[in-house]
């Protein structure tokens, strides 16, 4: 059975779509008004190793929260719908990822349990935004994602260039989404019976 999803989403802020592919080759085409945010989500869909389409756009004029964060829900919901019962996957998984003078750490547990721990400590003495996107909402969007996805996310980065610290933890959580989602068995991964 294929594991893909279309989640759509429009509201008077917002209009976003999100083809996702498991199975995939690491194929991305995203189109959001926000450029460090497509930068994220291509690198996110190249190291995962699934196919990953978005088309968003969004009330940028006002800031960039709402293209951010609803883009974040979709994608969540997107992977939820893709895993369906979650047979036979590895379920829990982590990566290291260095990016030069910064490293990330993820950990993500394909729960059925949203939760969120996000420690990616920014520089002080640099811009609010990393290219196009507010700090702020970096966090904000791993934690839609993890929330709309029902998945526990544990990010933490260390570094001192921003651009690094974010791309490491993007490149890292893909990679723990690799394996978590890799197919290992038959069985749903939990002693309850289900996830």
């Amino acid at each position: 059975m294929a594991r893909k999803a279309r989640v759509s989403r429009k509201t008077r802020e917002t209009s976003i779509t999100v083809d996702l592919n498991l199975d995939g080759t690491g194929k991305s085409k995203v189109k959001t008004p926000l450029h460090f945010l497509n930068h994220m989500l291509e690198n996110f869909a190249k190291h995962s190793g699934f196919d990953l389409n978005i088309k968003a756009s969004g009330d940028v004029h006002v800031d960039d929260h709402h293209t951010v964060e609803d883009t974040g829900i979709c994608l969540g919901e997107a992977l939820l719908k893709a895993l369906g019962d979650k047979k036979g996957i590895s379920r829990m998984a982590f990566s290291i990822v260095p990016m030069d003078d910064s490293k990330a750490e993820v950990s993500v547990d394909l729960s059925g349990r949203p939760s969120a721990k996000i420690n990616l400590p920014f520089s002080e003495f640099h811009e609010k935004k990393v290219g196009d996107v507010s700090k702020e909402n970096i966090e904000h969007f791993l934690e839609s994602f993890a929330v709309n996805g029902k998945f526990n996310l544990n990010v933490k980065a260390e570094g001192r260039n921003d651009h690094h610290k974010v791309e490491s933890a993007f490149k890292a959580l893909a990679k723990a989404m690799k394996e978590a989602t890799r197919i290992t068995g038959t069985q749903v991964p939990s002693t309850k019976g289900r996830v």
